[in-house]
């Protein structure tokens, strides 16, 4: 028989003359790390990792925020951690997910409402528009601009998403590529924390996954209390929160590294 699928854990076994749909099965690799509101295991075989938007106009001090005014340290600060925690997962079986914001050139999946925020007057530089010197819009998918910055290395076994409002779930093959991978416990990081990593991970939580953000590798250019709200939330209503440090032990432990 032949497999039948486009992900290892969901395949099916087909011939001519009959169809299995019984899956591979899979090897079970918990961990258990501290987390908080309580202490946490979970199954890395059954986890994905989602980094949301580390992207030039984001994080690099030639980008788009970074041009109107807005100070980025903040939301650099996530790529050191990351640097080390995501070769810690990809070691220990994990796939890599990429969601960044990437809108069409002509900006025809863009809403009113959602251009109104970073272009209230019409008159400001916000989504799709062009910065002085450049051929392409601000998170123009395929663009420098849209682009994961370059202290973060990608694999060609990762996987990348284009989202182009708030939350990765929305008009986006996410959810579908998680169910194909069969996982049901996701990781977060990225930027903004209480913007596009919440709204993400509220989404998630939803649509019955396990959420875990962790804390060390998010930020985000709103005000402290944002970042504390978020916090808040996410332990209260939508998961739970942990530290990359503990994950990075655990994966090696877990995996027998």
């Amino acid at each position: 028989m032949k497999s039948l699928g486009s992900s290892r854990p969901n395949v099916w076994q087909v011939s001519k003359e009959a169809v299995s749909f019984v899956r591979p099965p899979a090897l079970s690799c918990p961990v258990t790390i501290p987390a908080r509101p309580q202490m946490l295991t979970f199954d890395l075989a059954r986890s994905a990792i989602l980094v949301i938007d580390m992207q030039n106009d984001f994080c690099h001090p030639d980008g788009w925020l970074a041009s109107i005014g807005v100070d980025i340290a903040p939301v650099r600060k996530p790529i050191s951690p990351l640097q080390t925690v995501l070769p810690a997962l990809r070691l220990a079986g994990v796939p890599v997910l990429w969601v960044n914001w990437g809108n069409r050139p002509d900006r025809s999946n863009l809403s009113p409402s959602l251009l109104h925020v970073y272009n209230p007057d019409g008159e400001s530089t916000g989504i799709g528009d062009r910065l002085s010197g450049q051929t392409e819009g601000v998170l123009e998918e395929g663009s420098w601009n849209a682009a994961i910055v370059d202290e973060l290395k990608t694999e060609a076994d990762d996987i990348h998403v284009a989202k182009y409002r708030m939350s990765g779930f929305w008009d986006t093959p996410l959810d579908s590529i998680l169910r194909n991978l069969r996982v049901d416990t996701l990781l977060f990081a990225g930027v903004n924390v209480d913007q596009c990593v919440l709204s993400t991970l509220a989404d998630a939580s939803c649509l019955g996954y396990d959420s875990i953000l962790l804390e060390d590798c998010c930020a985000t250019t709103s005000p402290q209390y944002c970042s504390e709200a978020t916090l808040y939330n996410v332990r209260q209503c939508f998961g739970f929160t942990a530290l990359s440090s503990e994950l990075n032990s655990a994966c090696s432990a877990g995996a027998g590294l």
